[in-house]
């Protein structure tokens, strides 16, 4: 059996503390205007390098042709300013500014918004991405979430209700009792009740009479 080795990982663009940035771009933009443009193909250099894009890359071309268009512009002209004319004077002005305000602007516009696509710095000793889990590890990861007692959910189940079954002969309603007598019996008293007032109404009267 053939064990498993670790995963080639991908090569990841580190992004450097803002200060290197920082260091970095306050030389080449330095160099670029003290230079009087003539250097600006260094920034252009690093841009390309840094973001690896084919656009950065012709546009590094360009600025190198830009250069040597500038400076045999330069040693055509006379070394007596006097002997100058006024338009190549205005010319090479307008070149030299043209290509200082395009390099720089151009070079710290895409470095800034290259790394910012990639996110804040990692800390210092730990990687880029982690690496991902071996083999083993991931079958290791699967059979202990597989031993995790799973939480129970307790469902209320539905009441069912039972149809009525149509062979079943309905319980009739039970009969009310009838109330006692009550009320004969009531009368039957108040009748002897008054039997007994008027003998007594008879016996006083013939007691008297005598």
């Amino acid at each position: 059996m053939h064990g498993y080795g670790p995963m080639p990982q991908q090569p990841t663009t580190s992004r450097p503390s803002p200060a290197t940035l920082t260091t970095v771009r306050v030389i080449l933009v330095a160099l670029t205007v003290l230079s009087c443009g003539l250097l600006g193909w260094a920034a252009m250099l690093r841009l390309a390098i840094v973001t690896r894009r084919p656009r950065d890359w012709f546009l590094l071309v360009v600025v190198i042709a830009l250069n040597i268009g500038l400076f045999a512009f330069i040693m055509a002209t006379p070394d007596d300013p006097d002997e100058m004319s006024d338009a190549a004077a205005l010319f090479m002005m307008l070149w030299i500014l043209g290509l200082l305000a395009g390099v720089i602007t151009y070079y710290l516009y895409a470095e800034i918004r290259h790394y910012n696509t990639l996110g804040a710095p990692a800390p210092y000793g730990a990687p880029a991405h982690p690496a991902p889990p071996l083999p083993y590890q991931q079958q290791h990861l699967a059979q202990h979430q597989q031993h995790q007692p799973q939480p129970q959910q307790h469902q209320p189940q539905p009441q069912q209700h039972q149809p009525p079954n149509p062979y079943t002969v309905p319980t009739p309603p039970p009969t009310p009792k009838p109330a006692p007598q009550r009320l004969d019996q009531v009368r039957a008293e108040l009748d002897e009740l008054s039997d007994y007032l008027r003998q007594e109404n008879k016996d006083s009267r013939d007691g008297e009479g005598r």
